[in-house]
Protein backbone atom coordinates (compact mmCIF):
# COMPACT_ATOMS: atom_id res chain seq x y z
CA UNK A 1 0.00 0.00 0.00
CA UNK A 2 2.81 2.39 0.89
CA UNK A 3 4.53 1.69 -2.41
CA UNK A 4 1.33 2.41 -4.33
CA UNK A 5 0.99 5.72 -2.54
CA UNK A 6 4.61 6.58 -3.25
CA UNK A 7 4.13 6.28 -7.00
CA UNK A 8 0.64 7.75 -7.13
CA UNK A 9 0.45 10.69 -9.51
CA UNK A 10 -0.79 13.75 -7.65
CA UNK A 11 -4.23 14.26 -9.18
CA UNK A 12 -6.21 17.30 -8.16
CA UNK A 13 -9.93 17.09 -7.27
CA UNK A 14 -12.19 19.19 -9.50
CA UNK A 15 -14.67 21.59 -7.91
CA UNK A 16 -16.84 23.36 -10.49
CA UNK A 17 -18.84 26.56 -10.26
CA UNK A 18 -20.81 27.36 -13.41
CA UNK A 19 -23.75 29.35 -14.70
CA UNK A 20 -27.21 28.51 -13.30
CA UNK A 21 -28.16 27.04 -16.70
CA UNK A 22 -26.94 23.62 -15.51
CA UNK A 23 -24.30 23.37 -18.19
CA UNK A 24 -20.95 22.49 -16.62
CA UNK A 25 -17.48 21.03 -17.08
CA UNK A 26 -15.64 18.03 -15.77
CA UNK A 27 -11.97 18.75 -15.30
CA UNK A 28 -8.94 16.77 -14.16
CA UNK A 29 -5.48 18.10 -13.40
CA UNK A 30 -2.43 15.86 -13.44
CA UNK A 31 0.67 17.08 -11.59
CA UNK A 32 3.53 14.63 -12.22
CA UNK A 33 6.25 14.11 -9.62
CA UNK A 34 9.11 15.76 -11.50
CA UNK A 35 11.58 18.45 -10.45
CA UNK A 36 11.21 21.99 -11.80
CA UNK A 37 14.57 22.80 -13.34
CA UNK A 38 16.59 25.99 -13.53
CA UNK A 39 18.55 26.63 -16.76
CA UNK A 40 15.68 25.12 -18.75
CA UNK A 41 13.41 27.31 -20.93
CA UNK A 42 10.19 25.79 -19.59
CA UNK A 43 9.07 23.02 -17.24
CA UNK A 44 5.68 21.36 -17.56
CA UNK A 45 4.24 21.24 -14.05
CA UNK A 46 0.61 20.28 -14.75
CA UNK A 47 -1.80 19.09 -17.42
CA UNK A 48 -5.47 20.06 -17.39
CA UNK A 49 -8.15 18.19 -19.33
CA UNK A 50 -11.46 20.05 -19.64
CA UNK A 51 -14.59 18.31 -20.92
CA UNK A 52 -17.48 20.64 -21.72
CA UNK A 53 -20.93 19.13 -21.26
CA UNK A 54 -22.66 22.41 -22.11
CA UNK A 55 -22.79 25.11 -24.75
CA UNK A 56 -20.39 24.97 -27.69
CA UNK A 57 -18.35 26.81 -28.77
CA UNK A 58 -17.05 28.65 -25.71
CA UNK A 59 -14.05 30.75 -24.69
CA UNK A 60 -11.38 30.21 -22.08
CA UNK A 61 -10.75 33.77 -20.94
CA UNK A 62 -7.93 33.29 -18.45
CA UNK A 63 -6.29 30.92 -16.03
CA UNK A 64 -5.16 31.70 -12.52
CA UNK A 65 -2.49 29.64 -10.79
CA UNK A 66 -2.21 30.01 -7.01
CA UNK A 67 1.27 29.27 -5.73
CA UNK A 68 0.56 29.76 -2.04
CA UNK A 69 3.10 27.83 -0.01
CA UNK A 70 5.91 28.20 -2.56
CA UNK A 71 9.10 28.91 -0.65
CA UNK A 72 10.39 31.73 -2.83
CA UNK A 73 8.20 33.18 -5.56
CA UNK A 74 11.04 35.42 -6.74
CA UNK A 75 12.77 32.30 -8.16
CA UNK A 76 9.99 32.09 -10.79
CA UNK A 77 10.49 34.22 -13.89
CA UNK A 78 7.55 33.06 -15.98
CA UNK A 79 4.33 31.03 -15.81
CA UNK A 80 2.89 29.95 -19.19
CA UNK A 81 -0.12 28.11 -20.53
CA UNK A 82 0.45 25.81 -23.50
CA UNK A 83 -1.80 23.92 -25.88
CA UNK A 84 0.37 21.06 -27.08
CA UNK A 85 3.65 22.78 -28.03
CA UNK A 86 2.15 26.23 -28.59
CA UNK A 87 2.40 28.89 -25.90
CA UNK A 88 -1.00 30.60 -25.56
CA UNK A 89 -0.01 33.17 -22.99
CA UNK A 90 2.27 33.86 -20.06
CA UNK A 91 2.69 36.01 -16.99
CA UNK A 92 5.90 37.33 -15.50
CA UNK A 93 5.47 37.40 -11.71
CA UNK A 94 6.32 40.54 -9.80
CA UNK A 95 9.41 40.40 -7.61
CA UNK A 96 7.29 40.79 -4.48
CA UNK A 97 7.34 37.58 -2.49
CA UNK A 98 3.78 38.27 -1.29
CA UNK A 99 2.18 37.64 -4.68
CA UNK A 100 0.56 34.22 -4.61
CA UNK A 101 -1.70 34.04 -7.69
CA UNK A 102 -0.51 34.32 -11.28
CA UNK A 103 -3.18 35.06 -13.89
CA UNK A 104 -2.54 34.32 -17.56
CA UNK A 105 -4.85 35.95 -20.11
CA UNK A 106 -5.84 33.51 -22.87
CA UNK A 107 -9.04 34.46 -24.75
CA UNK A 108 -8.96 31.04 -26.38
CA UNK A 109 -11.99 30.04 -28.52
CA UNK A 110 -12.79 26.33 -28.08
CA UNK A 111 -14.77 24.29 -30.62
CA UNK A 112 -14.23 20.78 -29.25
CA UNK A 113 -15.72 18.96 -26.29
CA UNK A 114 -12.32 18.18 -24.78
CA UNK A 115 -9.51 20.67 -24.28
CA UNK A 116 -6.05 19.86 -22.93
CA UNK A 117 -3.90 22.66 -21.53
CA UNK A 118 -0.48 22.53 -19.87
CA UNK A 119 0.96 24.81 -17.23
CA UNK A 120 4.67 25.55 -17.68
CA UNK A 121 7.10 27.35 -15.41
CA UNK A 122 10.50 28.95 -15.94
CA UNK A 123 12.94 29.53 -13.09
CA UNK A 124 15.91 31.82 -12.67
CA UNK A 125 19.22 30.25 -13.61
CA UNK A 126 20.42 30.56 -10.00
CA UNK A 127 18.05 29.29 -7.33
CA UNK A 128 18.04 27.99 -3.80
CA UNK A 129 17.97 24.21 -4.20
CA UNK A 130 16.05 23.74 -0.95
CA UNK A 131 13.11 25.72 -2.34
CA UNK A 132 9.81 24.02 -3.18
CA UNK A 133 7.02 25.05 -5.55
CA UNK A 134 3.50 24.41 -4.35
CA UNK A 135 0.48 24.36 -6.63
CA UNK A 136 -2.41 25.32 -4.34
CA UNK A 137 -5.29 26.07 -6.71
CA UNK A 138 -6.13 26.59 -10.39
CA UNK A 139 -8.95 28.90 -11.50
CA UNK A 140 -10.21 28.78 -15.10
CA UNK A 141 -12.42 31.65 -16.22
CA UNK A 142 -14.58 30.63 -19.20
CA UNK A 143 -17.54 32.15 -21.04
CA UNK A 144 -19.59 29.34 -19.48
CA UNK A 145 -18.54 30.01 -15.90
CA UNK A 146 -15.62 29.81 -13.52
CA UNK A 147 -13.97 26.50 -12.73
CA UNK A 148 -12.03 26.20 -9.48
CA UNK A 149 -9.70 23.26 -8.96
CA UNK A 150 -8.40 22.59 -5.46
CA UNK A 151 -6.03 19.75 -4.63
CA UNK A 152 -6.93 17.23 -1.98
CA UNK A 153 -3.37 17.83 -0.77
CA UNK A 154 -1.14 20.55 -2.25
CA UNK A 155 1.19 19.41 -5.02
CA UNK A 156 4.73 20.22 -3.83
CA UNK A 157 7.46 20.12 -6.47
CA UNK A 158 11.22 20.05 -5.97
CA UNK A 159 13.58 22.31 -7.84
CA UNK A 160 16.83 21.31 -9.50
CA UNK A 161 19.39 22.29 -12.12
CA UNK A 162 19.32 21.18 -15.75
CA UNK A 163 23.09 20.77 -15.67
CA UNK A 164 23.45 19.19 -19.11
CA UNK A 165 20.97 19.56 -21.96
CA UNK A 166 20.84 18.47 -25.60
CA UNK A 167 23.37 20.33 -27.79
CA UNK A 168 24.75 22.34 -24.84
CA UNK A 169 28.29 23.51 -25.65
CA UNK A 170 27.85 21.86 -29.04
CA UNK A 171 27.60 18.42 -27.41
CA UNK A 172 24.89 16.25 -28.94
CA UNK A 173 24.24 14.25 -25.74
CA UNK A 174 25.72 14.23 -22.24
CA UNK A 175 25.56 10.88 -20.48
CA UNK A 176 27.02 8.66 -17.71
CA UNK A 177 27.14 10.95 -14.66
CA UNK A 178 29.66 10.78 -11.84
CA UNK A 179 29.68 13.05 -8.80
CA UNK A 180 31.90 13.66 -5.81
CA UNK A 181 32.65 16.27 -3.15
CA UNK A 182 36.28 17.26 -2.70
CA UNK A 183 37.98 17.78 0.63
CA UNK A 184 37.52 21.53 0.05
CA UNK A 185 33.75 21.10 -0.38
CA UNK A 186 33.75 21.54 -4.17
CA UNK A 187 31.25 19.48 -6.14
CA UNK A 188 32.67 17.89 -9.29
CA UNK A 189 30.15 16.57 -11.82
CA UNK A 190 31.53 14.15 -14.40
CA UNK A 191 29.98 12.94 -17.67
CA UNK A 192 30.47 11.75 -21.23
CA UNK A 193 30.42 14.58 -23.78
CA UNK A 194 29.10 12.69 -26.79
CA UNK A 195 29.73 15.22 -29.51
CA UNK A 196 28.09 13.65 -32.56
CA UNK A 197 25.37 11.29 -31.34
CA UNK A 198 23.95 9.69 -28.22
CA UNK A 199 25.55 6.34 -29.15
CA UNK A 200 28.07 4.55 -26.89
CA UNK A 201 31.70 3.92 -27.87
CA UNK A 202 33.09 3.90 -30.46
CA UNK A 203 32.56 7.59 -31.16
CA UNK A 204 33.71 11.18 -30.67
CA UNK A 205 33.39 11.15 -26.88
CA UNK A 206 35.36 12.97 -24.19
CA UNK A 207 35.02 12.81 -20.41
CA UNK A 208 34.26 16.27 -19.06
CA UNK A 209 33.43 17.95 -15.76
CA UNK A 210 31.71 20.96 -14.25
CA UNK A 211 32.65 22.28 -10.79
CA UNK A 212 30.52 24.00 -8.17
CA UNK A 213 31.86 25.82 -5.13
CA UNK A 214 28.46 26.85 -3.74
CA UNK A 215 26.70 23.55 -3.13
CA UNK A 216 25.43 23.11 -6.68
CA UNK A 217 23.65 26.45 -7.20
CA UNK A 218 26.09 27.55 -9.89
CA UNK A 219 28.56 25.59 -12.00
CA UNK A 220 31.74 26.38 -13.88
CA UNK A 221 31.91 25.96 -17.68
CA UNK A 222 32.47 22.52 -19.15
CA UNK A 223 36.07 21.31 -18.88
CA UNK A 224 37.66 18.36 -20.72
CA UNK A 225 39.42 15.84 -18.48
CA UNK A 226 40.04 12.83 -20.75
CA UNK A 227 40.35 13.56 -24.47
CA UNK A 228 42.59 11.46 -26.73
CA UNK A 229 42.19 13.77 -29.72
CA UNK A 230 43.56 12.40 -33.01
CA UNK A 231 45.87 9.88 -31.35
CA UNK A 232 47.56 7.42 -33.69
CA UNK A 233 46.52 9.38 -36.77
CA UNK A 234 42.85 8.50 -36.40
CA UNK A 235 40.09 11.11 -36.11
CA UNK A 236 38.45 11.78 -32.74
CA UNK A 237 35.44 9.66 -33.66
CA UNK A 238 37.83 6.69 -33.49
CA UNK A 239 39.51 7.75 -30.22
CA UNK A 240 36.54 7.96 -27.87
CA UNK A 241 36.84 7.92 -24.06
CA UNK A 242 33.74 7.00 -22.08
CA UNK A 243 32.24 5.62 -18.85
CA UNK A 244 34.08 7.89 -16.43
CA UNK A 245 34.39 7.35 -12.70
CA UNK A 246 35.67 9.92 -10.19
CA UNK A 247 37.36 9.44 -6.82
CA UNK A 248 38.62 11.82 -4.14
CA UNK A 249 41.53 10.71 -1.95
CA UNK A 250 40.17 11.79 1.43
CA UNK A 251 43.70 11.87 2.90
CA UNK A 252 45.49 14.04 0.31
CA UNK A 253 42.61 15.81 -1.44
CA UNK A 254 43.84 14.54 -4.82
CA UNK A 255 41.19 13.68 -7.42
CA UNK A 256 41.29 10.80 -9.88
CA UNK A 257 39.18 10.20 -12.97
CA UNK A 258 39.19 6.93 -14.90
CA UNK A 259 37.82 6.31 -18.38
CA UNK A 260 37.74 3.67 -21.09
CA UNK A 261 39.53 4.55 -24.33
CA UNK A 262 38.85 2.79 -27.61
CA UNK A 263 41.33 3.30 -30.47
CA UNK A 264 39.87 2.40 -33.84
CA UNK A 265 37.43 -0.48 -34.26
CA UNK A 266 37.72 -4.24 -33.99
CA UNK A 267 35.77 -6.14 -36.64
CA UNK A 268 32.63 -7.59 -35.02
CA UNK A 269 32.97 -10.76 -37.09
CA UNK A 270 36.58 -11.73 -36.35
CA UNK A 271 38.02 -9.25 -33.82
CA UNK A 272 40.70 -7.92 -36.19
CA UNK A 273 41.64 -4.25 -36.05
CA UNK A 274 40.10 -2.30 -38.93
CA UNK A 275 42.63 -0.53 -41.16
CA UNK A 276 42.39 2.74 -43.11
CA UNK A 277 39.71 4.39 -40.98
CA UNK A 278 39.11 8.08 -41.66
CA UNK A 279 36.67 10.90 -40.89
CA UNK A 280 34.06 9.55 -43.29
CA UNK A 281 34.26 5.91 -42.19
CA UNK A 282 31.11 4.39 -40.71
CA UNK A 283 32.63 1.25 -39.13
CA UNK A 284 31.40 0.80 -35.54
CA UNK A 285 31.62 -1.72 -32.75
CA UNK A 286 31.06 -1.74 -29.00
CA UNK A 287 33.54 -3.02 -26.42
CA UNK A 288 30.85 -5.07 -24.68
CA UNK A 289 29.60 -6.77 -27.82
CA UNK A 290 31.00 -9.78 -29.71
CA UNK A 291 34.67 -9.04 -30.52
CA UNK A 292 34.60 -5.35 -29.59
CA UNK A 293 37.53 -5.83 -27.19
CA UNK A 294 39.94 -8.75 -27.11
CA UNK A 295 42.65 -10.41 -24.97
CA UNK A 296 46.02 -8.65 -24.88
CA UNK A 297 47.22 -5.17 -24.01
CA UNK A 298 47.87 -3.45 -27.33
CA UNK A 299 45.54 -0.59 -28.36
CA UNK A 300 44.69 -2.61 -31.48
CA UNK A 301 43.67 -5.59 -29.35
CA UNK A 302 41.77 -4.22 -26.39
CA UNK A 303 40.08 -1.11 -25.05
CA UNK A 304 42.35 0.77 -22.65
CA UNK A 305 41.89 1.72 -18.99
CA UNK A 306 43.02 5.35 -18.49
CA UNK A 307 43.45 7.44 -15.35
CA UNK A 308 44.14 11.14 -14.79
CA UNK A 309 44.85 13.09 -11.61
CA UNK A 310 44.22 16.57 -10.22
CA UNK A 311 46.12 18.02 -7.27
CA UNK A 312 44.37 21.42 -7.31
CA UNK A 313 40.73 20.56 -6.56
CA UNK A 314 39.87 19.74 -10.17
CA UNK A 315 41.11 22.96 -11.78
CA UNK A 316 43.77 21.19 -13.87
CA UNK A 317 44.41 17.56 -14.75
CA UNK A 318 47.45 15.47 -15.62
CA UNK A 319 48.03 13.77 -18.94
CA UNK A 320 46.27 10.39 -18.96
CA UNK A 321 48.15 7.34 -17.71
CA UNK A 322 47.37 3.95 -19.24
CA UNK A 323 47.01 1.35 -16.46
CA UNK A 324 45.51 -1.43 -18.58
CA UNK A 325 48.38 -3.81 -17.90
CA UNK A 326 48.05 -3.19 -14.15
CA UNK A 327 44.34 -3.93 -13.83
CA UNK A 328 43.45 -6.29 -16.67
CA UNK A 329 44.62 -9.92 -16.80
CA UNK A 330 46.12 -10.39 -20.25
CA UNK A 331 43.74 -13.21 -21.18
CA UNK A 332 40.66 -11.12 -20.33
CA UNK A 333 38.76 -9.42 -23.12
CA UNK A 334 38.17 -6.20 -21.19
CA UNK A 335 38.62 -4.32 -17.93
CA UNK A 336 36.76 -1.01 -17.67
CA UNK A 337 35.78 1.60 -15.10
CA UNK A 338 32.30 1.22 -13.70
CA UNK A 339 30.67 4.67 -13.91
CA UNK A 340 29.91 6.79 -10.84
CA UNK A 341 32.37 7.44 -8.04
CA UNK A 342 35.03 5.55 -6.12
CA UNK A 343 35.75 5.61 -2.39
CA UNK A 344 38.60 5.98 0.11
CA UNK A 345 38.61 3.28 2.80
CA UNK A 346 39.30 4.08 6.43
CA UNK A 347 42.87 2.74 6.07
CA UNK A 348 43.53 5.00 3.06
CA UNK A 349 43.06 2.38 0.33
CA UNK A 350 41.60 3.86 -2.86
CA UNK A 351 38.82 1.82 -4.46
CA UNK A 352 37.30 2.21 -7.91
CA UNK A 353 34.34 0.05 -8.99
CA UNK A 354 35.16 -1.82 -12.19
CA UNK A 355 33.61 -4.14 -14.75
CA UNK A 356 35.03 -6.45 -17.34
CA UNK A 357 34.87 -9.48 -19.59
CA UNK A 358 36.83 -12.57 -18.62
CA UNK A 359 38.80 -14.96 -20.86
CA UNK A 360 35.45 -16.39 -22.06
CA UNK A 361 33.99 -12.94 -22.81
CA UNK A 362 31.58 -13.21 -19.87
CA UNK A 363 30.70 -9.95 -18.14
CA UNK A 364 31.71 -9.45 -14.50
CA UNK A 365 31.78 -6.82 -11.72
CA UNK A 366 34.74 -6.16 -9.42
CA UNK A 367 36.94 -3.39 -8.00
CA UNK A 368 40.44 -2.05 -8.54
CA UNK A 369 42.46 -0.78 -5.58
CA UNK A 370 45.55 1.27 -4.78
CA UNK A 371 47.34 1.07 -1.46
CA UNK A 372 50.06 3.61 -2.32
CA UNK A 373 48.04 6.74 -3.03
CA UNK A 374 47.21 6.04 -6.66
CA UNK A 375 50.66 5.15 -8.02
CA UNK A 376 49.94 1.48 -8.65
CA UNK A 377 46.60 -0.27 -9.08
CA UNK A 378 45.55 -3.90 -8.88
CA UNK A 379 42.27 -5.70 -9.66
CA UNK A 380 40.03 -7.72 -7.40
CA UNK A 381 38.45 -10.97 -8.44
CA UNK A 382 34.99 -11.10 -10.02
CA UNK A 383 32.20 -10.64 -7.50
CA UNK A 384 29.60 -12.01 -9.92
CA UNK A 385 29.22 -13.01 -13.53
CA UNK A 386 26.57 -11.68 -15.91
CA UNK A 387 26.79 -8.36 -14.07
CA UNK A 388 28.57 -5.16 -15.00
CA UNK A 389 28.05 -1.55 -13.81
CA UNK A 390 28.50 -1.39 -10.05
CA UNK A 391 29.25 0.91 -7.13
CA UNK A 392 31.00 0.31 -3.82
CA UNK A 393 30.59 1.45 -0.21
CA UNK A 394 32.47 0.58 2.97
CA UNK A 395 30.27 -0.90 5.67
CA UNK A 396 30.59 -0.31 9.41
CA UNK A 397 32.68 -3.50 9.87
CA UNK A 398 35.21 -2.32 7.28
CA UNK A 399 34.07 -4.67 4.50
CA UNK A 400 33.28 -3.46 0.98
CA UNK A 401 29.76 -3.79 -0.40
CA UNK A 402 29.44 -3.98 -4.18
CA UNK A 403 25.99 -3.27 -5.66
CA UNK A 404 25.75 -4.49 -9.26
CA UNK A 405 23.58 -4.29 -12.35
CA UNK A 406 22.26 -7.80 -12.95
CA UNK A 407 22.06 -8.35 -16.69
CA UNK A 408 19.40 -11.06 -16.47
CA UNK A 409 16.95 -8.65 -14.82
CA UNK A 410 16.07 -7.19 -18.21
CA UNK A 411 12.42 -8.12 -18.73
CA UNK A 412 12.32 -10.23 -15.56
CA UNK A 413 9.28 -9.63 -13.36
CA UNK A 414 9.75 -12.51 -10.93
CA UNK A 415 12.98 -12.68 -8.96
CA UNK A 416 14.07 -9.24 -10.09
CA UNK A 417 16.74 -7.64 -7.89
CA UNK A 418 20.16 -6.03 -7.87
CA UNK A 419 23.11 -8.35 -7.25
CA UNK A 420 24.93 -7.47 -4.01
CA UNK A 421 28.19 -8.93 -2.67
CA UNK A 422 30.53 -8.18 0.23
CA UNK A 423 34.31 -8.58 0.52
CA UNK A 424 36.43 -8.49 3.68
CA UNK A 425 39.76 -8.81 1.83
CA UNK A 426 39.77 -5.98 -0.74
CA UNK A 427 38.00 -7.93 -3.45
CA UNK A 428 40.02 -11.12 -3.32
CA UNK A 429 36.94 -13.11 -2.26
CA UNK A 430 33.29 -12.19 -2.23
CA UNK A 431 30.21 -13.38 -0.31
CA UNK A 432 26.67 -12.92 -1.54
CA UNK A 433 24.74 -10.47 0.61
CA UNK A 434 21.42 -11.49 2.17
CA UNK A 435 19.56 -8.87 0.09
CA UNK A 436 21.13 -9.91 -3.22
CA UNK A 437 18.61 -10.30 -6.06
CA UNK A 438 15.77 -9.55 -3.64
CA UNK A 439 15.57 -6.10 -2.12
CA UNK A 440 16.30 -3.56 -4.87
CA UNK A 441 14.51 -3.98 -8.19
CA UNK A 442 15.78 -2.57 -11.49
CA UNK A 443 15.04 -2.54 -15.24
CA UNK A 444 18.69 -3.64 -15.81
CA UNK A 445 20.28 -0.22 -15.44
CA UNK A 446 23.22 1.41 -13.70
CA UNK A 447 22.42 2.53 -10.13
CA UNK A 448 24.28 4.48 -7.45
CA UNK A 449 25.32 3.60 -3.90
CA UNK A 450 26.76 6.04 -1.36
CA UNK A 451 27.54 6.05 2.35
CA UNK A 452 26.84 9.24 4.29
CA UNK A 453 28.06 9.89 7.82
CA UNK A 454 25.45 12.09 9.53
CA UNK A 455 25.70 14.01 12.78
CA UNK A 456 22.34 15.16 14.15
CA UNK A 457 21.73 18.28 16.24
CA UNK A 458 22.77 16.42 19.37
CA UNK A 459 26.06 15.40 17.79
CA UNK A 460 25.05 11.76 17.51
CA UNK A 461 26.67 9.91 14.59
CA UNK A 462 24.68 7.79 12.16
CA UNK A 463 25.90 5.88 9.11
CA UNK A 464 23.38 5.94 6.26
CA UNK A 465 23.55 4.03 2.99
CA UNK A 466 21.82 5.76 0.08
CA UNK A 467 20.74 4.03 -3.13
CA UNK A 468 19.25 5.64 -6.24
CA UNK A 469 17.89 4.09 -9.42
CA UNK A 470 14.82 3.71 -11.65
CA UNK A 471 12.63 1.78 -9.22
CA UNK A 472 10.92 -0.32 -11.88
CA UNK A 473 11.32 -3.83 -13.23
CA UNK A 474 10.62 -2.80 -16.81
CA UNK A 475 11.18 0.90 -17.49
CA UNK A 476 13.73 3.58 -16.63
CA UNK A 477 11.39 5.82 -14.67
CA UNK A 478 10.22 6.34 -11.07
CA UNK A 479 13.66 7.54 -10.02
CA UNK A 480 13.75 6.93 -6.28
CA UNK A 481 16.18 7.60 -3.45
CA UNK A 482 16.22 4.85 -0.82
CA UNK A 483 18.16 4.68 2.40
CA UNK A 484 19.26 2.01 4.83
CA UNK A 485 20.13 2.59 8.48
CA UNK A 486 21.51 -0.92 9.04
CA UNK A 487 24.33 -1.38 6.50
CA UNK A 488 21.98 -2.36 3.70
CA UNK A 489 20.18 -5.17 5.53
CA UNK A 490 16.84 -3.39 5.03
CA UNK A 491 15.57 -0.54 2.85
CA UNK A 492 12.35 0.62 4.60
CA UNK A 493 9.72 1.90 2.19
CA UNK A 494 8.77 4.74 4.51
CA UNK A 495 12.24 6.18 3.84
CA UNK A 496 11.90 6.11 0.05
CA UNK A 497 11.73 9.44 -1.82
CA UNK A 498 10.31 9.53 -5.34
CA UNK A 499 12.18 12.22 -7.26
CA UNK A 500 11.10 11.86 -10.90
CA UNK A 501 8.32 9.61 -12.18
CA UNK A 502 8.88 10.14 -15.91
CA UNK A 503 11.26 8.38 -18.29
CA UNK A 504 14.99 9.07 -18.61
CA UNK A 505 18.23 7.24 -19.40
CA UNK A 506 18.50 6.39 -15.73
CA UNK A 507 22.20 6.50 -14.76
CA UNK A 508 23.03 8.39 -11.54
CA UNK A 509 25.53 9.24 -8.82
CA UNK A 510 25.13 10.44 -5.22
CA UNK A 511 27.41 12.53 -3.02
CA UNK A 512 27.37 14.16 0.40
CA UNK A 513 27.12 17.90 -0.29
CA UNK A 514 27.56 18.58 3.42
CA UNK A 515 26.52 17.01 6.71
CA UNK A 516 22.85 17.85 6.17
CA UNK A 517 22.44 17.40 2.43
CA UNK A 518 22.66 14.71 -0.25
CA UNK A 519 23.30 15.66 -3.88
CA UNK A 520 22.04 13.55 -6.78
CA UNK A 521 23.23 13.76 -10.38
CA UNK A 522 21.07 11.68 -12.70
CA UNK A 523 19.84 11.18 -16.26
CA UNK A 524 16.25 12.29 -15.77
CA UNK A 525 13.16 13.26 -17.69
CA UNK A 526 13.81 17.00 -17.80
CA UNK A 527 17.40 17.13 -19.11
CA UNK A 528 20.29 14.93 -20.16
CA UNK A 529 21.70 15.32 -16.63
CA UNK A 530 19.89 16.82 -13.62
CA UNK A 531 21.33 17.93 -10.29
CA UNK A 532 19.22 18.30 -7.16
CA UNK A 533 19.59 18.05 -3.41
CA UNK A 534 17.64 16.38 -0.60
CA UNK A 535 17.92 17.24 3.07
CA UNK A 536 18.77 14.34 5.39
CA UNK A 537 16.17 15.42 7.95
CA UNK A 538 13.47 15.37 5.28
CA UNK A 539 14.06 11.64 5.03
CA UNK A 540 14.66 10.77 8.68
CA UNK A 541 11.59 12.63 9.91
CA UNK A 542 9.47 10.01 8.11
CA UNK A 543 10.42 7.48 10.79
Amino acid sequence: MKRALLYMVLCLLTVCSCRPSGKHFSVTVDVPVVPVLASRPANKIAQLDLVNHGTMPYTVKSMGVMLKGTHNLSNITKVSVYQKDHELGFFVPETSKKRQTVTVDLNLPVNTDTLSLDIHMTLKDTINLSNRIQLEKVTINTSEGIIILVPQSPAVLRVGIALRQKMQDGVHTSRIPGLTTTTKGTLVALYDARWESERDLQGNIDICINRSTDGGKTWSPMQKVLDMGNWGGLPERYNGVSDGCILVDENTGDLYVTGLWMHGVLDPENGKWTKNLNETSTDWNHQWRNYGSQPGYDVKQSSQFLITKSVDDGLTWSDPVNITSQVKPETWWLMAPAPGHGITLEDGTLVFPAEGRTETGLQISTIIISKDGGTKWQPGNPAYTNTNECMAAQLSDGSIMLNMRERSNRGRLEGNGRAVAVSKDLGNTWTEHTTSRKALVEPACMASLHKHTYFNQNGDKQEILFFFNPDSKTTRNNFTLKCSLDDGQTWPEELWTLVDQNNGNGYSCITSVDNDTIGILYEGSGADIVFLTIEIEEILKKL
